[in-house]
């Protein structure tokens, strides 16, 4: 009986992992390829600070997406394990996956953060929001995630198993998964952000509140409020799809739990469940945005047809001219 709910669970996790996981895939580049597009097309957000940090976080979610997704569809779906047939790509994947991973949070965190400053009351707050301090603070964390991340290229390689006498891609080092699991998992992953995310929340959305109340241009209170909405949105949903992990991921940790076979093929369905979710989130903000944010439609359809679609209709025109015979 237990056998075969253990064989049961492995293959609706295959399955969800190939199905759902392609579709998060898909979509989610599409996505995140769109919201570059749109940040980087409109001069209105070239020169936000928030639209900034959402810009280089869709550039990392789209990263995340093909180092971290694309690896397990691919081993669950076609049984081809990348990781075990190049030792650079079993160490270069788990390097690059959490760099993405802890610049898309850190984007997010800072994002909220300067919409809380923007929409302060206190000028000298408010003149932290610009687009130097941004670059600056977005090359600062992207190091420092550079040099956190290097134990993966060390620690990761190639351990042929004693039972199956495969070649798998293995943690080597047993202090490390440990920090991998409570250090870079769950603190720096997600305890810290949602913590920030949540506190600064709070805040932006009571100054969002009162921007009716103070002398501000229309311009700059109509994009304040779009971008406070659409991040306080994406911070509710990355709440919802983190947590399950989160949970999942300290019931792993106990041993006896993980010591049954049943119990422990449960929590590695619900880890994969759970993780399925976290790509979501990931592939997700573009279709966020859309949906809370009716200025943000607008602005996608004035950028898709109005920019690039009469752009090209003007370039199929000026090659297909027929120039006059002299």
């Amino acid at each position: 009986m237990s056998s075969s709910i253990i064989s049961l669970l492995a293959v609706a996790g295959n399955q969800i992992t190939i199905y759902l996981g392609t579709f998060t895939l898909i979509a989610g580049v599409i996505g995140g390829l769109l919201n570059i597009i749109v940040f980087l097309s409109l001069r209105t957000f070239r020169e936000s600070s928030s639209a900034f940090y959402l810009t280089i976080m869709s550039i990392v979610n789209v990263g995340q997406l093909l180092t971290g997704l694309l690896s397990r569809i691919m081993t669950s779906g076609f049984g081809i394990d990348w990781t075990s047939t190049s030792l650079f790509y079993c160490k270069f994947r788990l390097y690059c996956f959490y760099l993405c991973t802890s610049t898309s949070m850190t984007c997010i965190c800072l994002a909220i953060i300067d919409q809380y400053l923007a929409t302060s009351s206190r000028a000298q707050w408010r003149q932290w929001c610009n687009m130097r301090v941004a670059r600056r603070l977005v090359l600062l964390f992207v190091f420092i995630w550079m040099i956190h991340n290097i134990p993966y290229l060390i620690y990761y390689d190639h351990v042929i198993s004693m039972t199956t006498g495969k070649v798998a891609c293995i943690n080597i080092n047993t202090v490390f998964v440990q920090y991998n699991i409570y250090g870079t998992n769950l603190t720096i992953g997600k305890v810290i952000p949602i913590s920030i995310t949540f506190v600064f929340g709070l805040l932006a959305y009571h100054n969002v509140q009162q921007l009716g109340y103070r002398t501000v241009p229309l311009v700059r209170r109509e994009l304040d409020k779009q971008l406070t909405v659409i991040i306080l949105v994406l911070i509710v949903f990355a709440f919802f799809t983190n947590i399950p992990y989160t949970i999942v991921l300290i019931l792993s940790t106990m041993p006896e739990l993980t010591q049954d076979p049943v119990i422990s093929a449960q929590l590695q369905f619900a880890n994969l469940v759970a993780t399925s979710l976290v790509y979501i989130y990931f592939g997700s903000s573009f279709y966020i945005y859309v949906c809370v944010s009716n200025r943000f439609r607008r602005q996608f359809i004035y950028v898709s047809f109005e920019i690039y679609l009469n752009r090209w209709r003007q370039r199929t025109m000026a090659i297909n001219q027929v120039m006059p015979e002299t």
